[in-house]
């Protein structure tokens, strides 16, 4: 309880003619004695108020707060949450209401001031934008009430439990579900290859159209129907794409908001939700994590939402990345052929390492390293040069990028496709390549 400005300034008042009123005398002024008897019997009255209205802010029974919030929240957006308060008070009442959120969530609009009326509920929200991913716990909600006479206020705690999660932002992934796939995939900036030939996979008979090819004429069929009759085929469906997700330190980066592991994370499931809606099997599996996380491949768009809640408090750790173990892992447990999509950050230190461990990989599965690029280092290379500090920062960089890039030469020399993107560009590129590995029959 503390006391409320009105009663500071009536206290402050009330003091200040006090002293006024002794200064007065000290200088032989001439005063009526009641003056000073008014004085200290108006202090006296006010602080027999105060008393008063305290014990009656005392007995005020507290609010009853639910909150109201999505069992879900995606990373970076904002929502609402809503706070329904019930009452028991017998008179209107302006009140205060500060929700303690989790750390790791934003937050708009609080506290929240309102007015409680006698024998009505009130409704009222803020806003939250979550800054990183997990599962978070809401305990308490605070409460500030004024006195009957405005004289005090009282904060109170209210035990108010809700949980909600964080997954990554995944709602953009379903805002293509009115479109057409192409469609939607051209405005991601997905560049399609011009396909050649047909598709390997058989579909269906078709009554035989111009433009069609001879080598698509069934015989048979045309026999039996008296009418030339066409085999029509599709992309190869029912692969499987494993993601080797690298936890390790080097993906703690980050440029903007998002961290560079976000950017791989929200990739992943784009292209997760890409490849689940051509027929293909998605699984995950990770590394330098704590601990390492498996999920084998599966079809259908309910593997959408086992991935997300697979991944929704995954986390960065200090490990640094071991590539060998973590090939020995996957191949182990991933017998059947298909794109195993390794998400990393190269550095010129892994050379053998790294491409012995893709060799192996690459035995057995068709292999794409995508490597995410620092954009500082971009923007170092492409700033005038004027101080010697702004000179060795200029080599040091390019002396960097010449090694990555050496490293990517020996996977690409090597047979092993190699993606050196900016975070932001990951998730089309990696679509992209996707799409010309489905055209190109998986091989």
């Amino acid at each position: 309880m503390k006391p409320s400005r009105l009663l500071l300034t009536w206290l402050a008042t009330l003091l200040a003619i006090g002293i006024l009123l002794g200064a007065l005398r000290a200088l032989g002024i001439t005063l009526p004695s009641s003056l000073s008897s008014i004085n200290w019997g108006l202090l006296l009255a006010l602080l027999t108020l105060a008393i008063i209205d305290a014990i009656r802010l005392r007995r005020l029974p507290s609010p009853r707060i639910r909150r109201q919030m999505p069992g879900t929240l995606a990373l970076g957006r904002w929502s609402e949450v809503r706070l329904e308060v019930e009452h028991d008070l017998l008179q209107p009442t302006n009140a205060q209401v500060f929700d303690h959120v989790p750390e790791g969530l934003g937050i708009e609009n609080l506290p929240l001031t309102f007015e409680l009326q006698p024998g009505q509920n009130s409704q009222i929200g803020y806003r939250v934008r979550p800054l990183k991913r997990g599962h978070f716990t809401f305990e308490h909600c605070e409460v500030s009430l004024p006195s009957p006479l405005g004289l005090w206020s009282e904060k109170r705690l209210l035990s108010v439990s809700d949980t909600t999660r964080v997954y990554p932002d995944f709602a953009r992934f379903y805002g293509g579900q009115l479109l057409a796939v192409d469609n939607w995939l051209n405005q991601l900036g997905v560049r399609q290859r011009q396909r050649r030939g047909l598709g390997l996979e058989f579909h269906q008979l078709r009554e035989f159209r111009e433009g069609d090819s001879l080598r698509q004429i069934d015989w048979k069929a045309t026999a039996r129907q008296r009418t030339p009759i066409a085999r029509e085929y599709q992309d190869e469906r029912d692969q499987q794409i494993v993601f080797m997700l690298d936890c390790g330190r080097r993906m703690r980066s980050q440029d903007s908001e998002l961290a560079h592991f976000d950017h791989a994370l929200n990739a992943c499931l784009l292209l997760s939700y890409i490849a689940l809606r051509q027929g293909d099997a998605v699984g995950l599996s990770t590394f330098a994590s704590d601990p390492p996380r498996y999920l084998a491949p599966a079809k259908g768009s309910a593997q959408l939402n086992v991935l997300l809640n697979t991944v929704y408090d995954l986390d960065t750790t200090q490990r640094p990345a071991d590539y060998q173990a973590a090939v020995s892992q996957l191949l182990a447990r991933q017998k059947r052929r298909g794109l195993v999509v390794l998400v990393t950050n190269l550095r010129d230190e892994d050379d053998e390492e790294l491409i012995s461990a893709v060799q192996r990989l690459s035995k057995q599965h068709q292999v794409l390293v995508a490597s995410l690029r620092e954009e500082v280092l971009d923007t170092t290379r492409q700033m005038p040069v004027q101080t010697l500090g702004e000179a060795l920062t200029y080599c040091e960089t390019v002396d960097y990028l010449n090694a990555r890039a050496a490293l990517q030469e020996r996977l690409s020399a090597h047979g092993i496709p190699v993606m050196d993107v900016r975070p932001g560009e990951l998730g089309p590129a990696m679509v992209t390549h996707y799409l010309n590995w489905k055209r190109g029959g998986g091989a």
